[in-house]
């Protein structure tokens, strides 16, 4: 006789089996005839500031929401009203900062009629002096003009003891898309007349990466070469509130906070009349079968952007593309910008630096 084979319930494996094949059947009738599914309520809980973090992190993480983020300005008046903000308060906490921990020179330069810096070491090593880096800063398409485009060029420029430009482009909330890409595309335009693209590297964080993977977009349209590599620290590259994060982090990423406010605001003043989804607006919808530079991604736990940072990286990989994701513990939205002084944030940079020789040019 045959031994019947039960687990320590008595139930044989068989009928496990067929449990589970019903089941499974059952899911997917459900799921083909109701495609809308319930929202998850959360109960109101406590969420520590992470033990295993730098305390310069930690005192980062601590610190009070920005009530900023949930206002939703409706004149031009209150629109310049916090880009005087920004220049007033969070410029000149990083400038000092980056000063402080950053010995670069730094030249204002107009190229191709856009106002740009030119960051670099006072002596560049061989190996770096035919290379380039491109930034475009973030700030939500509305801040870090000026002086505020500065620090994190500087931050490239040390680690990385090479030359940066960068780019000072036009923002809201006079200027909405296209004007920030057309700077893009017309620095970078001028600077492939002194410099080879195999030897051209760019980066941007936030709104800042939006614009840099909208400007390989871009130059893939105008058959133009792309350059060697690029940098996406947690990118802005979907202005819709499409992607888990900018749910799951609500309240939870303690510099972004929240997409219903601010965000929502800026998103709609950017893209103006066009799509939000056209992918030189969210870059997330491009196809990146068609060619996309090796890319390093940045972004933190608490990031409000994880999720787009994850889908980018993703999307990416699929395409084919070199693609390397880094994820910091415990971090909001630009944190390596945010907290300078932080070993993550000099991990961060170094990161990116010893991606961007990998791809680099040597000559």
């Amino acid at each position: 006789m045959k031994k019947k084979f039960t687990d320590k319930f008595g139930v044989s494996s068989f009928g496990i089996l067929l449990f589970s094949s019903l089941l499974s059947l059952f899911h997917q009738e459900v799921t083909a005839k109701d495609l809308s599914f319930p929202e998850r309520k959360v109960p109101a809980r406590i969420i520590p500031v992470p033990t295993d973090v730098s305390s310069q992190l930690q005192k980062n993480i601590a610190m009070p929401l920005d009530p900023l983020m949930y206002v939703e300005p409706k004149t031009m008046q209150q629109w310049r009203e916090i880009v005087a903000k920004g220049e007033g308060v969070v410029t000149k906490a990083l400038m000092t900062s980056a000063t402080k921990l950053f010995k670069v020179d730094v030249k204002p330069e107009v190229i191709a009629g856009v106002k740009t810096h030119i960051v670099a070491p006072g002596t560049l090593p061989d190996k770096n002096r035919n290379r380039l880096l491109l930034y475009v800063h973030g700030g939500g398409y509305i801040l870090n003009g000026g002086e505020g485009s500065v620090p994190e060029a500087m931050a490239m420029a040390h680690y990385g003891q090479i030359k940066v430009i960068s780019i000072d482009y036009r923002m809201l909330p006079d200027h909405p898309f296209p004007a920030g890409l057309e700077d893009v595309i017309a620095v970078y335009k001028e600077v492939l007349t002194k410099y080879k693209p195999e030897n051209i590297g760019i980066f941007g964080t936030s709104a800042g990466s939006g614009l840099t993977a909208a400007a390989m977009l871009k130059l893939r349209e105008l058959n133009l070469p792309q350059p060697a590599v690029v940098g996406l620290g947690t990118p802005f590259i979907d202005i819709t509130d499409t992607g888990d994060s900018y749910h799951t982090n609500q309240d939870i990423d303690n510099f972004l906070v929240t997409y219903d406010g601010l965000l929502k605001s800026i998103a709609k003043l950017y893209a103006g009349s066009y799509d939000m989804k056209n992918p030189l607006i969210s870059p997330i919808y491009g196809d990146f079968a068609k060619g996309f530079p090796p890319t390093i991604l940045t972004s933190g736990t608490r990031d409000l952007f994880l999720s787009n940072t994850v889908r980018m990286h993703q999307k990416l990989r699929a395409a084919g593309v070199e693609a390397y994701l880094q994820v910091f513990e415990g971090c909001s939205h630009a944190f390596y910008l945010q907290v300078l002084d932080s070993p993550e944030s000099k991990q961060a940079y170094q990161e990116m630096v010893v991606f961007f020789e990998k791809h680099l040019g040597k000559t």
